[in-house]
């Protein structure tokens, strides 16, 4: 039951996470190319490093093949962050997060192959409950007819699958290196991805003008926003150690309903933040969602 706790810390804390990653593209990067909030997530992993290093004195100990691999880990992990906020720049946090289902899907398929991870009927019964319940909540009719957006999907599919192949190499390492060890390689791999960055001339124009304009509340609120979004990593990413992948990924797609759920809160206390709608019939259909989720939860657990 551990793992649990570790588990939902990533969806809370990555919800909450969400609507200041909104809050800032709509704040400070409408008009601005959304990869720079990815320099914040890097230097934020470099400031870590000294720590653990001091920490856990063995992580250059582990071959140069596994250091290379775990390095790719982290810069899978930052291109799927890339996908997920070119996909917010055009769309509200409640209609992107629900393409966050594809992540344990790719999950469940890259486990299978990889790790040899095969789950009981009563597990995958609940992971398809935890799935379908916070998917229900992204039906959404426009004008009377659904839409398909198509860039979306594409982007959010383009993120699901780095995000998966960033977890499965993540979990094969923690295990059989050593979680810290394995977190540092991976934070060299998102400073790398942001020294890339870093690397265009125009990223570091745009950046320069930003911080000229904005610096105190642009690094107050995104380092706020990168400890939060930093502790849900750390927490989902040690969960993967205690349960399977496919598991692990499916309670991280919860963060859709606990998106929901703070922006029914932000609509109320904040309306010039959230903007969710508070009909009758949205609530009863979040509710419905959340029994879903919790039955399938129950069901994993056993």
């Amino acid at each position: 039951m551990a793992w649990l706790v570790f588990a939902f810390s990533g969806p809370v804390l990555w919800a909450i996470s969400t609507h200041f990653d909104k809050y800032l593209v709509e704040r400070f990067f409408r008009h601005s190319d959304v990869a720079l909030l990815l320099l914040f997530t890097a230097f934020i992993g470099v400031l870590t490093l000294p720590f653990i290093a001091y920490f856990e004195p063995e992580f250059a100990s582990i071959p140069p093949r596994s250091i290379a691999l775990i390095v790719l880990s982290g810069i899978l992990y930052m291109g799927a962050m890339l996908f997920y906020l070119r996909a917010l720049q055009s769309e509200e946090a409640s209609v992107v997060a629900p393409f966050f289902q594809a992540v344990p899907l790719f999950g469940y398929v890259l486990a299978y192959f990889f790790l040899g991870e095969t789950l009981s009927v009563r597990q995958m019964a609940g992971g398809a409950m935890i799935v379908a319940g916070t998917l229900s909540v992204s039906v959404r009719l426009d004008g009377g007819a659904r839409v398909f957006k198509l860039r979306l999907a594409l982007l959010m599919l383009a993120c699901g699958l780095a995000a998966a192949l960033s977890g499965l190499i993540f979990k094969i390492f923690a295990i059989e290196v050593e979680f810290w060890t394995t977190t540092f390689w991976m934070f060299v791999g998102e400073a790398i991805f942001g020294t890339a960055l870093l690397c265009f001339g125009a990223y570091r124009k745009q950046l320069a003008v930003m911080l000229r304009k904005n610096a105190a509340a642009l690094l107050t609120i995104n380092g706020s926003n990168e400890l939060v979004n930093l502790g849900g990593t750390l927490g989902n990413r040690y969960a993967l150690m205690l349960a399977p992948l496919s598991l692990v990924q499916a309670i991280g797609s919860t963060t859709t309903l606990f998106v929901f759920a703070f922006g029914v809160g932000l609509s109320i206390f904040f309306p010039g933040v959230g903007r969710e709608t508070l009909s009758l019939r949205e609530l009863l259909q979040k509710a419905v969602a959340a029994l879903f989720v919790a039955a399938g939860v129950v069901l994993v657990a056993r």
